[in-house]
């Protein structure tokens, strides 16, 4: 029996894999242009919407970094969180880890904590909601190293509203060893790691070794390409490090959004999980992107049921939360 947009829907699940920035939506996108008084030459939500054009990592960029000039105050970060929040809840998310990126609003004038600050309020309403949120603040690889230190200085005495740091942007030129003093600083100070190795970038399988091998990154945010070397795949698989897939995002690079080598990975017992990334730009949120995969692939219940369970299991909250969080899927399972 095919999986239904229903099920996904209502799955209980932890997403691990989503850019808050990429969570602007054009009608807020309007509204916060509107309020600062900042022209960005659309005046009607579907010109904004057709500005959401491209076809490669460098083009979407193009069009995702300007688009945050209209994020300038606490009240428009905790109106960016608090929307996709809300939309989480309706696909039964029970359990987020977002992504921002500071250095792409301090590099503008915008202070770290009115960042930070506005992003936490709406982790902390959003428990209304029945969805309990946490936040990884990640290194702009395209920036310096110089400038990751900065801002990893800025962030530690507010280290207790984060619970990992991660590494995004352009990829091409920028390793994770760049970052490596950056990342041993944060472990250091008790945060958790991640990274990002996007999909069928120029050196992929050396920039997936040095964040596992020397990084230490408990997850691997995309990084399917690391199906080219058996051997790391062992080491991802013996040591429960989890992927985070994104069907959605990953099509705008490769037809088949990868899912091959999800399945792939998840039936060498790899804590592979799917996720939205930057759904306001690509099409949709977590259950669309659970229902893309598993309609395109013919996935079982099993194999979807499993990819939700991976998603608690490589999660970075207690064992007594996940098992309370598995308990649920269980039982939602048991009764669809």
């Amino acid at each position: 029996m095919p999986i239904t947009r229903e099920f996904t829907s209502g799955l209980p699940k932890a997403e691990l894999h989503v850019h808050i920035e990429g969570t602007l939506e054009p009608d807020l996108k309007l509204k916060l242009a509107q309020r600062n008084h900042i022209d960005i030459g659309q005046q009607t939500v579907e010109e904004v919407q057709k500005t959401y054009d491209y076809d490669d990592l460098a083009s979407f960029l193009a069009v995702y970094y300007p688009a945050m000039d209209v994020l300038q105050k606490e009240q428009d970060f905790y109106d960016l969180a608090f929307a996709y929040l809300e939309r989480a809840a309706t696909n039964n998310v029970r359990h987020v880890e977002m992504f921002f990126d500071p250095q792409a609003h301090t590099s503008r004038g915008i202070a770290f904590e009115t960042v930070l600050h506005g992003l936490h309020r709406a982790i902390v309403d959003a428990r209304a909601l029945n969805i309990d949120a946490a936040l990884i603040m990640c290194f702009l690889r395209d920036f310096t190293s110089e400038s990751a230190r900065q801002t990893l200085v800025e962030a530690l005495p507010y280290k207790d509203q984060l619970v990992g740091v991660g590494l995004d942007s352009d990829e091409h030129n920028n390793p994770p060893l760049k970052f490596a003093r950056q990342f041993a600083d944060a472990a250091a100070a008790g945060l958790h790691l991640t990274a990002h190795a996007d999909i069928d970038q120029k050196d992929s399988i050396e920039h997936i070794r040095q964040a596992l091998e020397i990084i230490g990154v408990e997850r691997l945010d995309h990084g399917t390409n690391i199906v080219e070397d058996p051997d790391l795949v062992d080491f991802v698989s013996k040591n429960q490090i989890g992927l985070t897939s994104c069907p959605l995002s990953n099509a705008f690079i490769s037809p088949e959004m990868k899912g091959k080598e999800v399945l792939e990975l998840l039936a060498k017992g790899v804590k592979v999980s799917i996720h939205s990334d930057d759904p306001a730009y690509f099409g949709g949120y977590i259950a669309d992107n659970y229902y893309a995969i598993a309609s395109k692939f013919d996935l079982t219940k099993e194999q979807v049921v499993q990819l939700a369970k991976n998603s608690f299991e490589s999660s970075w909250i207690s064992k007594e939360q996940k098992a309370l969080y598995l308990k649920e899927l269980d039982e939602y399972v048991a009764t669809h």
